[in-house]
């Protein structure tokens, strides 16, 4: 398919058929762009159609979605299921590159509907072709002109000048060491050189320059030299002397393990000199924390290798067993930090041993190894491992009160080798059969008596069952649920919040057909008992926030059978801690937990017997009323979401307190979630008697402040409330605050501002409920009201017919309540509140048909009249899309 402007209309055209809501016309552009899909270069010039700014922007985001999915099926398509050629049309390979070559600045100066569109498109050829056949992308991505000048600029200008420094500097050091100088001497020559190497590594970071390529040799030789001389002057002066050398040496091994990444090839002659350096000195690095990053930083270094074209220096006889039992395993092994980390910062203890954000702790960075090893040589690494592991078992057994570090390290290596299968919680290993390792080496400490004894090691129990809960039978699984439950009283706050997580993932396993394993009956035995020990857990020290025991809280309540009584017990239990967390608001993740608690409980239980909803009424009331009266941001928007699913859950008449509450909405926007839902809840008689005071506050709070939020949240709530409840009682209640209110608000607020509405739901609730109020409202049908009838009409047809960042604003002053410090939108949407972003006109399709027709309907009922005031009303450019959206309906206004 060529480029040209008669492919520019053929696409065009098409692509705004398919959005016609006539369906004879929306089937032809669909068919004619299948059929063009089958020639040669169709994506490219869809892609290009994509980049035509002055296209419009609905077209062009229909063209980058059937960019996107021709992609999916033709970038690289399956073959046919007899095995043969594909049974769609490939994109062929030179068309491949000039859309990739097209993409990337594209999609990075797209508007953002089109752009998230692209980015998926992006995403389906990474899958493809990164990394061997897009090495450009990331270069492409992450490279600037203005990053690469200053990068010249400091290599031409500072390159030389480094080398010779850092040579000039060599030879003091040499100098001072062969003579025997002193410590005070070595020092600042030591760190001199450790800035060297940091400069090196910028530097070269983005690419190998052509410089440090032809000086390779300089700056290796003295690279080497600082892994294999020891220091002794500066060394054995203290911890101090010792750490500077370290923090060199650490930066020289970032240094060859950034060569190794990405220089391969050059480097290549330096390797196995380097590999040996880097094996000894790791063999000299005694276990103090003192020394971790010098440790890390190598062991990186022989991982980087042992995945790269050279892993064969791993492959001579003997050299795997030694790596494991000189490098893995000691760096594996409990140290006095570790033990001090877990009694004293429990938190950071599990985000670093459950969470995965170890990889820079020795522990980690050890069996990072072992895996890298394991890609060519894995039978070697399996067989020694699991001879480790049973070697480890047999020294515990020996002496289970001495040894219990051996047992420990035996259950880290086997969880920390397990592999993950891709986008599941799957996880298997090689190393021992998961059944028989859990009966024989987990099960007696989690049937151990004493929940304190050995914390270290019940957490690392709690961790393999949590960890192989999904190849653990149900028949199993279930005799260890009341262990499980004892755990929740152990004073280790590791323990209590391991043992809580492995309850809240056990309840998430799925069988074979996506059932859940473990129901309601499963824990309802040990129901009581597993609600009273999570909320003991609560109240033991340094555990009041403990965000693991409140989630597996949340999981529970959201299995188990609640009766009316237990769930009377679960309300005041987790209301009083909303009390508390009131006062200081600490961790957003507890407190998400506990919203989403309390809306499982509401949901659930109300479901089951209504006349509860009242029972949490009383309960929650007086601390939601502390949040919105004392301000309290960071839980508005979880309020609001609780008051609406209460407003839900109640049959009318609404209990007085709910007033009292509206009260105090208005203060933030996010109050008409609530108002909102009262408005698509409740029938018209339920409301009637509180919306005049509804409307009396609104305007008070319009008089205080008009901020452009406050004045969208109004249109769109006075919007949905004529969708639901007809424009006359619109009109009527506002009257009731104000004679004549209704005309002011209209000509002040809302014809001026409607263009600034945004979102597509929220844009076809406004521009329907405006069309009805120009259509059928006698305030606006009124000819001495032809003046504001013709401003509405050039509102909506600005809503309708330009893009969103062209009419639309915001108040960049005024911060989302969501923005507030560590509460992002992530922490905002309660996902058993229930209440999802629906629709109100599911039978309009199309706003701006919609729109055309009820004026071409009204039009004809008084010819002539229309025409004229559009003329004198609508802005030109206006009334030129008008006609446009006349012509594409095929609708006339008479």
């Amino acid at each position: 398919m060529e480029w040209n402007p008669q492919t520019l209309q053929f696409l065009s055209e098409c692509f705004l058929h398919t959005l016609s809501p006539a369906p004879e016309p929306r089937r032809r552009a669909e068919s004619s762009l299948a059929e063009a899909s089958n020639r040669p270069n169709y994506g490219l010039a869809v892609l290009r159609l994509v980049a035509e700014s002055s296209i419009d922007d609905q077209i062009r985001q229909a063209a980058a979605v059937n960019f996107k999915n021709h992609l999916r099926g033709r970038w690289s398509p399956a073959p046919s299921d007899d095995g043969g050629a594909p049974a769609v049309t490939p994109i062929l390979d030179p068309e491949k590159e000039q859309i990739k070559a097209l993409i990337v600045p594209l999609m990075l100066s797209a508007t953002p509907k089109i752009q998230s569109q692209l980015s998926e498109a992006l995403a389906v050829i990474g899958k493809h072709d990164f990394p061997k056949s897009w090495p450009a992308l990331l270069p492409e991505l992450y490279k600037t002109n203005d990053l690469l000048l200053d990068l010249k600029y400091c290599l031409d200008n500072f390159a030389a000048p480094l080398l010779e420094i850092f040579l000039k500097t060599a030879s003091l050091i040499d100098a001072a060491a062969s003579s025997g100088g002193n410590a005070a001497t070595l020092r600042p020559l030591v760190e001199s050189q450790r800035l060297c190497c940091r400069i090196f590594y910028s530097l070269n970071f983005q690419e190998l320059p052509e410089f440090f390529e032809d000086h390779m040799k300089e700056w290796m030789t003295e690279f080497r030299k600082y892994l294999t001389t020891s220091y002794p002057a500066l060394e054995g002066s203290g911890k101090d002397g010792v750490a500077v050398v370290d923090e060199l040496r650490a930066a020289v091994c970032e240094n060859i393990n950034l060569y190794m990444e990405k220089n391969e090839e050059e480097f290549q002659g330096y390797l196995n000199e380097f590999a040996l350096a880097v094996w000894t000195l790791l063999g000299n690095v005694s276990q103090s924390s003192s020394r971790d990053q010098l440790a890390i930083t190598a062991i990186k270094f022989l991982t980087t290798v042992s995945t790269s074209v050279h892993h064969t220096l791993f492959a001579s006889e003997g050299v795997v067993p030694q790596i494991c039992q000189c490098i893995v395993i000691p760096n594996v092994r409990l140290r006095d930090d570790d033990e001090e980390l877990f009694e004293m910062n429990y938190i950071e203890f599990i985000r670093r041993d459950m969470e995965g954000s170890d990889l820079d702790t020795r522990r980690r960075i050890a069996c990072e190894l072992l895996k890298g090893i394991a890609t060519h040589y894995g039978d070697a690494v399996r067989t020694i491992v699991s001879a480790q592991i049973q070697n480890l078992l047999t020294s515990f057994a020996a002496n289970p009160a001495e040894n219990w570090k051996d047992k420990d390290c035996a259950i880290y290596l086997v969880v920390s080798l397990a592999t993950k299968k891709a986008g599941t919680s799957y996880v298997s290993t090689d190393l021992v059969d998961v059944q028989s390792f859990f009966e024989s080496v987990i099960v007696p400490e989690l049937q151990s008596q004493d929940v304190n004894g050995f914390p270290m090691l019940k957490a690392g129990a709690l961790k393999f069952f949590t960890m192989f809960r999904s190849q653990i039978s149900k028949q199993v699984a279930l005799k260890f649920f009341p262990d499980l439950v004892r755990f929740l009283a152990s004073e280790s706050n590791v323990v209590h919040s391991y043992a809580a997580s492995c309850i809240e993932k056990l309840l998430l396993v799925k069988d074979e057909v996506s059932r859940a394993r473990y129901t309601a009956g499963d824990i309802n035995p040990i129901f009581p008992m597993l609600m009273n020990n999570l909320f003991n857990a609560l109240k033991l020290p340094e555990s009041e926030e403990n965000q693991y025991v409140m989630k597996c809280i949340m999981r529970v309540l959201g299995v188990a059978d609640i009766s009316a009584e237990v769930a009377r017990v679960c309300i005041e239990g987790l209301a009083f801690i909303l009390g508390e967390v009131c006062k200081n608001p600490k961790n957003p993740i507890f407190n998400h937990y506990l919203f989403e608690s309390v809306a499982i409980l509401v949901k659930r239980a109300s479901e089951k017997d209504p006349s509860l909803v009242s029972v949490f009424e009383a309960s929650l009331f007086p601390r939601l009323e502390i949040i919105l009266t004392n301000d309290v941001t960071e839980f508005f928007p979880y309020t609001f979401q609780l008051l609406a699913q209460l407003v839900e859950l109640n049959r009318p008449p609404i209990p007085p307190i709910y007033m009292q509450i509206f009260e105090i909405l208005f203060t933030s926007e996010q109050g008409f979630y609530v108002l909102n839902t009262v408005i698509e809840s409740l029938e018209y008689n339920v409301i009637q008697p509180y919306i005049s005071h509804v409307w009396a506050a609104l305007f008070r709070e319009l008089q205080r402040r008009r901020t452009v939020k406050l004045i969208k949240s109004l249109l769109i709530f006075m919007s949905l409330f004529l969708i639901k409840h007809g424009s006359s009682n619109l009109v009527e209640t506002m009257n009731l605050v104000q004679p004549n209110i209704f005309n002011a608000i209209l000509t002040q607020f809302w014809i001026p501002n409607l263009k600034l509405i945004t979102g597509s739901i929220e844009l076809k609730l406004t521009a329907v409920a405006s069309t009805r109020l120009i259509c059928e409202s006698p305030v606006l049908l009124d000819p001495a009201a032809a003046e504001s009838w013709g401003k509405m009409v050039d509102s909506i047809v600005t809503l309708l017919s330009r893009p969103e960042q062209d009419r639309a604003e915001e108040e960049p002053d005024m911060p989302d309540i969501t923005e507030n410090v560590g509460y992002t939108a992530t922490f905002v949407r309660l996902y058993n509140a229930g209440k999802k972003e629906e629709d109100p006109l599911k039978d309009i399709r199309d706003p701006r048909e919609f729109f055309v027709a009820s004026l071409s309907r009204l039009s004809a009922l008084s010819p002539g009249r229309y025409p004229k005031v559009i003329s004198e009303t609508v802005d030109p450019t206006n009334q030129a899309a008008l006609l446009q959206l006349c012509n594409t309906y095929n609708l006339t206004i008479v």
